[in-house]
Formats: structure tokens, sequence, C-alpha cells
């Protein structure tokens, strides 16, 4: 039952029989960070409803307001009123992105455009994550960085200016990369075009038209107008799929399970996990598809079922990122051998996700080989109580959460805490849940 599945502090799991109920999940992460720094640049008010009360997210807030922006939570949601890219002034203090990579790679666009000084830092983790994808391009369009080991790292001292349009081929699919270069971009003198290498999630294109920007999508080509004025408006946030993807995962893991997720978003770059769930022959189904202010949106059913084995590699990568180790996760319990490959990004997360989701699924009996772009996971594992650690990393604590729901035996967590980065009420959630 739901209070056995449970110990004090949150870090005592035991086996569950199965997911039942009906789930929204707080609003989305990626799209929330976006929503708050829009509206910062923007001029006029600029209301954003669901919007994710995360830690991250938070850290987005922060810095915002050390560089002048006006932002308060009402009862209609969170209010910002913006006075536009010229209205951000320069900070006191050091702009603290704690374990934040998008607050800190997102604000570096921004930063790259203002004729003032900041200093931009983080948490130790945030502190070693690779900044110089977005600092080369940034340099190239006028702005001028300070960091260590040749401007790879944060804390990096940033001094803004006049920036100029360039012709900009990504090395990498990366949002992160794509949506400074706008950001850059929209302050730029000129057209700013860039070229992905692979699509990634396109909320940053979406919300600009919102906030009645220009820009021109053909392909994997991106054209961004320099010199642009955006106005406040009205945003509802819709719930993060990424978050949703661990109550899938529960209940297409657990025997006799039945779930309802209303009012998720399914931007089909975010929804790689719902292609591959199909092939693995899971019983998920869009029961009900909307659109919030652009972004798709929907219900999900989801059921439990048995799963088979395959094989994720190429464009489909960068759609699924966020969910590779709950793929994992979910390939321990499916027939035959999971091969993922091309995912070689997860080095660079909050952790070394492809070690840490092999060592700690290893600890409870999974049978899981890292290779240098993934892992191959030998299906129908039965897994063991033990003690694991999240690494701090709320995505591997999330997982490893679910994967303690099938264990014979008592699982300790430690290290719960992170969760609260992108899901503070993770563990509320998933105890009502269980039958």
């Amino acid at each position: 039952m739901a209070d056995r599945a449970f110990a004090e502090e949150r870090k005592l799991f035991t086996k569950a029989e199965k997911i039942e109920g009906t789930l929204e999940v707080p609003g989305d992460k990626s799209i929330s960070h976006r929503a708050l720094i829009f509206g910062a640049v923007a001029r006029g008010k600029t209301v954003v409803k669901n919007f994710l009360k995360g830690e991250d997210c938070l850290s987005t807030l922060s810095c915002l307001e050390k560089l002048g922006a006006e932002a308060e939570f009402a009862e209609d949601g969170l209010v910002i009123r913006g006075k536009g890219f010229d209205g951000l002034t320069e900070p006191a203090d050091i702009l603290y992105a704690g374990n934040s990579g998008t607050t800190a790679r997102l604000l570096l666009g921004i930063l790259a455009g203002r004729p003032f000084y900041s200093v931009l830092s983080g948490d130790a983790s945030l502190n070693n994550r690779p900044m110089a994808r977005i600092v080369e391009p940034l340099e190239k369009m006028g702005a001028a960085f300070f960091g260590r080991q040749g401007n790879r790292y944060l804390p990096l001292s940033v001094i803004g200016g006049k920036l100029r349009g360039i012709h900009y081929e990504m090395p990498v699919a990366s949002a992160q990369l794509k949506s400074a270069l706008i950001f850059a971009g929209l302050q730029a003198e000129g057209v700013t075009t860039v070229i992905e290498k692979a699509p990634s999630r396109n909320h940053t294109e979406i919300m600009l038209r919102q906030f009645g920007g220009e820009i021109a999508v053909s392909g994997n080509r991106i054209e961004i107008p320099g010199g642009q004025r955006l106005q406040g408006t009205s945003i509802e946030v819709p719930g993060d799929f990424s978050s949703a993807a661990f109550f899938i995962a529960a209940a297409v893991l657990l025997k006799n399970s039945r779930l309802i997720i209303k009012n998720v978003g399914l931007n089909p770059t975010r929804t790689g996990l719902l292609d591959v769930l199909a092939r693995m022959n899971a019983r998920v189904e869009v029961v009900e598809r909307t659109e919030k202010n652009g972004e798709p949106a929907g219900t999900l059913s989801v059921k439990s079922g048995e799963l088979t084995g395959t094989v994720i590699e190429g464009d489909i990568i960068p759609r699924l990122i966020d969910e590779i180790p709950l793929i994992a996760l979910l390939a321990t319990q499916a027939e035959g051998v999971t091969v993922i490959r091309d995912a070689e990004e997860l080095k660079v997360k909050e952790t070394d996700r492809i070690l840490a989701v092999a060592n700690e699924l290893s600890a409870l009996g999974a049978k899981i080989e890292p290779t240098g772009d993934g892992m191959v996971i030998t299906g129908k594992a039965r897994l063991r109580g033990g003690t694991v650690d999240s690494h701090g990393d709320h995505r591997i604590g999330m997982m490893l959460s679910v994967a303690a729901l099938l264990c014979d035996g008592e699982v300790r967590l430690k290290n719960p805490g992170c969760v609260a980065v992108s899901y503070p009420s993770f563990f509320r959630d998933l105890k009502r849940l269980i039958r």
C-alpha cells in the first residue's frame, strides 16, 4: 500500500503493487525559464500561469531580479513588468545560477548584448559543465568573456555590448546553445542565422512569436532579425513532459497499473520517449490534444504491459535526452537487449549520466554495460534492494525512485532532495498514486 512504499525522510522505498489514478505534473521547466526571460526583456506586463517553482527556474528569477527585472507571484501567476532589453541594468552582485545550466546558458545570450559588466557563476556541478560552445559564437558576435581554461567554465565575467549578426553552424544539437544565439541575435545589428545539426526543442522559437517577435524557421535553418522590440503577453505553461515521464515509466512497469496524465506538454521535439515506448510495445496513448500559446499539449493514458528491447540512436536522441535514464530502467525489464547510442551529451549533464545510470542500476541487479556514447542493457533483470545515490542529479534521483518500486527488498536513496530542481512535489505525487 502507499504508506508502506515510503519511510521517513522520503529516502527509503519498498516494492509497490501498481500505480493508479489521475495526475497533473507541474509546469514545464524549459518553458518556464523562457517565459520568465522573455517577460523580463519585453515591454509591459507578462503573466505566466503554471510557472514551475522549482529551484532551477527560481535561479533564473533571482538572476533577472539582480539585473533590474521586476517580478512577483500573484493569484493569476507570476507577473513580470518588463522594460525591454534596455531596461536591464548592471548587477551589483554576482549572478548565481545554482545548478541550472539553462539559466547560465540562456542568460549568457542576454548578457552578451548588454553594455555593462557582469559575473555569472553556479554551484560546484555547474561550474564544471562546459560553456565554450556558448561563449565562442557570442565572442564572434562581439561580446567579451573572461574565465577559467580559456573561458570554458563558470564563473565567467561578461562584458557585453554592440553585437553583429553572424552565420553560425552549430557543432551539436543543443536547444540551450540555439536559444542563447536567438537571445543575442534579437539584440544584434543585422540578421543572425543559425544552422542546427539536428532538431532540438523549439520552445524559444514558439515563444518568441507569442511576444510579437519575428523569426524564420525553414528546416534546420533559423534566421533572427536584430533590433527587435518585444511586447508583454500572457503565457500558460503546460505540464512538463520530462516530469510526467517518470510516472509513465512507473505505470508501464508495475503490473495492473492505469494512469491518466492531464495537461501535459506534447511538443514533438520533446516526446521521443513516446516513439520509443511504441517501439517497445508499451500501452501509452494520447487521448486528447490541445494547444497552449502555440505549444502542443494534451492528456495521456498509460497502462502496464510487456516490453521488448530496441535500438535508440541518431536524430531521436535530442528529443529524449532527458529521458534516457528512464529508458535504461525500462530496458532492464524488457525482453531482449536494448542499445542506446549517440548520447555522449549525457556525460556533461548534472553528472555523467551514462556512468551514473549504469553504476546505480547495476547496484540493484540490472545488467548494463556503459559505452562511450550510451549503454547496452540486457533485459528481464530481477532487481534487488540496496543503497543508491542520486549524485545530486534530479533526473537520476527520480529514475532511481521509480526503480525502487520494482525491487525485491528495501532501497535507500541518498541525496533525494535534488528532485526539487525540477519537481518539488515528486515524492508526494508518487506516494499518492501508489496502490
